[in-house]
């Protein structure tokens, strides 16, 4: 599934691309590309003028000159291609943005949601403490201007679960998924198992470091593509997995001590370590 760095790196791309752009027409090409919680059908947003793109950890929002956001989440395959008009349908086309003609020397184009796996989704949402509600659950992410270190080591700290799972809790901290939770703790050289009670606020304090250190590279990196499912609206892929030192690296030699790698089955998915270096 497509993390900060990924999504981050669409929404960049999607802002050099369609601001101030007027929706002229909207297409839902698959029932599932609409959330069933969206306010309206996609079609209501026709005549709408983009004035922003944001995100909050892993989601997405289009501003809008109206008192709705366009939101969207990728789900594991999710895509925005912008593409000439003319150009052929993709196999897995969810939904089509056409815009009205282009002013001030922009390409003409149409903005293109494609979902092989069709778990992402777009929906309309009204704004909730200038928010979307559909992302008001979600909490701030180690890039936002508002992020509380304090208040989340302290929250952490409390937890009688692993430090991964807490990692992974979204309403904690947002944006971080499975990938950069194993590259950040192999960083932080903390064990995935160790309970995030045990740890020291220094412990944590190092482990968020690591997390934005991380997060950092692989947004200079354009993200992690392991296949076509995740690539940035002109269809190029990340190259951040040439710099991964523990996820999907299982029996690889650590950088830093040559020890294998080991991965292990966590919460249903897969986490890679180094026994050497994050010893339980």
């Amino acid at each position: 599934m497509p993390e900060l760095p990924e999504v981050e790196t669409v929404r960049r791309g999607l802002e050099n691309s369609i601001l101030t752009r007027k929706i002229s027409r909207v297409e839902v090409l698959h029932p599932r590309a609409t959330n069933p919680k969206s306010l309206s059908p996609l079609e209501a947003i026709g005549g709408a003028q983009i004035k922003n793109v944001r995100r909050r950890g892993k989601f997405l929002w289009i501003e809008l000159d109206a008192p709705v956001a366009l939101v969207a989440h990728l789900g594991m395959s999710g895509q925005f291609k912008i593409q000439p008009p003319d150009s052929v349908d993709e196999k897995h086309l969810r939904a089509r943005f056409s815009f009205t003609p282009a002013k001030d020397g922009q390409s003409n184009s149409e903005l293109r949601f494609v979902d092989q796996r069709t778990f992402g989704w777009l929906a309309i949402s009204e704004y909730q403490d200038g928010v979307p509600e559909l992302v008001s659950h979600i909490a701030l992410d180690i890039f936002d201007p508002n992020f509380d270190p304090d208040h989340v080591i302290d929250t952490m700290g409390k937890k009688q679960s692993e430090i991964k799972r807490a990692l992974l809790d979204q309403q904690l901290m947002s944006g971080v998924g499975n990938i950069y939770a194993d590259e950040s703790l192999w960083l932080a050289q903390i064990h995935p198992e160790h309970l995030a009670s045990e740890l020291s606020r220094s412990d944590l304090l190092r482990l968020l470091d690591a997390v934005r250190s991380v997060m950092s590279q692989a947004l200079l990196e354009g993200g992690t593509s392991f296949d076509a499912l995740y690539i940035n609206v002109n269809g190029e892929s990340g190259y951040f997995d040439r710099s991964l030192e523990a996820y999907g690296q299982e029996d690889r030699p650590c950088s830093r001590c040559g020890t294998p790698i080991r991965r292990i089955s966590f919460a249903g998915r897969s986490s890679h370590f180094c026994p050497a270096c994050q010893r339980r």
